[in-house]
């Protein structure tokens, strides 16, 4: 794969994507090591989620639905500064001015989103373009005229540098800070005066409630002069965590900036992607030796410069992303970033709905943050906090363990098959939820379990491109006993609903994510449906004195049924879910099932079975598309799901007219909604005159 050298400093305009070579060095990015200052409540707290391009309302609704109850400490959010009108994520990185006007919200919603996430329990970090304005002019985002190096109440031309061309050797320090990044008008960071105005736009974020600030592009500020505009805002102590790229023999370090607050470690990420992707993860056993001190230092797998330019890894890759992040949650250098943006088959491709998140998995939306995988390790990293790596173990190649003093530990597994082992961790005796495949709530795991025997060993089979982990904090029974569950009385008898939902879609497992009317919603992806009977699950919900639940339904691994973006309203009592549509009453109540009926002379009786023998990681599903408009036209977004009752093969059947020719192929999607296809060139097939074309596949690497 071809590459393009990554960009040092930043901000992309169109047309200069890639410009300004850097050698091992990488885009721009975030992550917080909290210094004393910034140390949320409850301690260890130390995770931001970086949520880039997410208009303000829907962070908030990520805050209160996702983050707070998986205790991330911090959220960041993209620049909230007015800037050049366009659609590509780029523009957010040209500032015109300092009023709250971008495309992702105005100060209202911004000051809203704020209040939301610190009611979650989450800290807000705010992404800030002061080292430069834009690189032309127009009408911003917010209506203000401009032209470059005159920007109506802030700046004039006496306020920039006197250097007005490219950036061009970065061996050479003044060219470096004094000249200009991709062609952006570069601020004069030397001048009070326009250290003050810096100051003071970020003391206007603080009245709002901002906690502390991310400065984009700190590597083209003299280290000096930005502890100069720190000094002038109204809290100087205030959490900043400074963009410094790394240059092997370049004259600017980013240990230069240590003394003004936290640093973006760079080169824990190309580390990451070198291990995982064609090395060997047990060279990790080192990860951090010789970077930035871990008190100062924020990692992360990847960010939204990196993963456009090839230094790290991307959702891209598969499992390797997935295990770099469990690996990165699990470990105690640094304090770690998960980055969360968006699908793109373009450099310059801005957020889908210009920021709008109507819900995770749909429209390009990622979501790591919300993967079970990551978001459950956020549990893990608070639980250890304060512990140091202890029993490391590898099998010199691509499989390790290790654990966090005695409150947890992980095995990841990169090799291509699986292993079987017995670890030595230091937990104490007792049964764990493996959090990488189970949720822990009130003593008890969704998922699978493993008993760490006196010794402090358990044996475990890790599948390929995946991890368990074990922390004290999900021990079963470890919790204190739940207050039970009020009796219902002749008052508040209605104020519970069993959920039943149709299997129609043959999902391997089923989850109910809700919230009752004017509540919480649950932690994504909810809670896990039981087998009902035939056809159905369900969960039984207490509503205490609500009247009913907004509702979605998923699969545990990223595929959602949210009723069109609508949610489904459900009343108390017993309430069904089926294709659809909501009703009501119990479709188990009778003991004997009801059969299923006999085809009619209107059932459906031509068409195809699929049946593909493909074996998947957790979170990945196979998928059949084809050529017409009964297997979605090519389209992988109308692809048919296969059931996986009878895994590793995968069965559908369709209907087709009869003596339809049709071409089809298999592709698998992962939890994010990345498409694999299955290699080779297009199968075909001939509906036969009555019944089914039988189809007996298996899966092309």
């Amino acid at each position: 794969m071809v590459t393009t050298a990554p960009t040092r400093g930043r901000r992309l305009t169109a047309g200069f994507a890639a410009t300004a070579a850097l050698a091992l060095s990488i885009g721009s990015g975030l992550v917080l090591a909290p210094s004393a200052e910034a140390t949320p409540p409850g301690n260890g707290k130390d995770v931001t989620a970086t949520l880039f391009e997410w208009k303000f309302d829907s962070v908030a609704k990520a805050c209160t639905d996702t983050l707070g109850p998986k205790g991330y400490g911090f959220v960041e959010v993209s620049p909230p500064q007015e800037h050049i009108q366009g659609a590509q994520w780029w523009t957010s990185y040209q500032p015109v001015s300092y009023k709250i006007a971008g495309r992702l919200g105005d100060r209202a919603s911004f000051q809203a989103m704020v209040n939301t996430c610190h009611a979650a329990g989450v800290k807000v970090i705010a992404d800030s373009v002061i080292n430069h304005m834009s690189a032309g002019s127009g009408t911003g985002t917010g209506g203000t005229n401009y032209t470059k190096y005159n920007y109506p109440g802030y700046f004039q031309d006496q306020d920039f540098h006197s250097c007005r061309a490219a950036i061009s050797n970065y061996g050479d320090r003044s060219n470096v800070q004094n000249c200009e990044l991709v062609n952006l008008s570069d601020l004069n960071t030397g001048s009070a005066y326009v250290q003050q105005t810096i100051a003071n736009y970020l003391s206007d974020l603080l009245t709002l409630g901002v906690d502390g600030f991310r400065i984009d592009a700190a590597k083209h500020i003299d280290a000096g002069e930005l502890g100069a505009i720190k000094a002038k805002m109204s809290n100087p102590n205030a959490y900043w965590v400074q963009e410094v790229i790394y240059g092997a023999g370049e004259p600017i370090q980013p240990s230069e900036y240590t003394g003004n607050g936290d640093v973006d470690e760079f080169r824990s990420g190309t580390w990451l992607k070198s291990a995982f992707n064609g090395g060997k993860i047990s060279d990790l056993s080192t990860w951090g030796n010789g970077l930035l001190p871990s008190d100062k230092a924020r990692t992360f797998v990847d960010n939204w410069d990196t993963e456009r330019n090839g230094s790290t890894l991307t959702y891209k890759y598969g499992s390797a992303y997935t295990l770099a992040n469990v690996f990165m949650l699990a470990h105690p250098y640094g304090a770690p970033n998960v980055y969360s943006g968006y699908a793109f088959s373009s450099n310059d491709d801005g957020p889908p709905n210009g920021g709008t998140v109507n819900a995770c998995y749909q429209d390009g939306w990622n979501c790591v943050h919300a993967w079970r995988q990551v978001a459950n390790m956020v549990g893990f990293r608070n639980a250890v906090a304060g512990t140091a790596m202890t029993n490391w173990w590898s099998n010199g190649n691509n499989a390790i363990g290790f654990g966090r003093g005695d409150k947890g530990y992980v095995a990841i597994n990169r090799e291509s098959g699986s292993i079987t082992q017995t670890f030595q961790t230091s937990l104490p005796a007792g049964t764990y939820c493996d959090v990488e495949h189970g949720d822990y709530a009130n003593g008890a795991c969704s998922g699978t379990t493993y008993t760490v025997g006196p010794d402090g060993k358990f044996t475990a089979t890790v599948a390929a491109g995946e991890a368990v982990a074990l922390h004290a904090g999900a021990k079963l029974g470890s919790t204190a006993t739940p207050t039970p569950t009020p009796t219902p009385t002749a008052t508040q008898g209605t104020n519970t609903a069993t959920v039943f939902y149709s299997t129609t879609k043959n999902w391997s497992a089923y989850y109910l994510h809700y919230a009752p009317t004017g509540g919480t919603w649950t932690t994504a992806p909810g809670v896990a449906m039981a087998a009902a009977c035939t056809g159905w699950v369900k969960s039984t919900v207490s509503l205490g004195t609500a009247t009913g639940l907004a509702a979605t339904f998923n699969n545990g691994s990223g595929t959602w049924d949210n009723n069109n973006s609508a949610n489904y309203a459900l009343g108390t009592g017993n309430v069904t879910v089926k294709d659809g549509v909501v009703g009501s009453g119990d479709p188990c109540a009778t003991a004997t099932p009801t059969p299923t009926p006999t085809p009619t002379a209107t059932s459906t009786t031509t068409g195809a079975s699929f049946a593909v023998n493909a074996t998947t990681a957790v979170g990945q599903n196979i998928y059949v598309v084809g050529n017409n408009a009964s297997l979605g036209n090519w389209n992988t977004g109308s692809a048919l799901l296969l059931s996986s009752a009878s895994y590793p093969v995968w069965k559908l059947d369709v209907a087709m007219a009869a003596g339809t020719a049709f071409e089809y192929k298999y592709i698998r999607k992962d939890a994010a909604g990345n498409v694999t296809w299955e290699s080779g060139a297009n199968r075909t097939a001939t509906v036969p005159a009555s019944g089914l074309v039988a189809l007996s596949d298996t899966w092309r690497s």
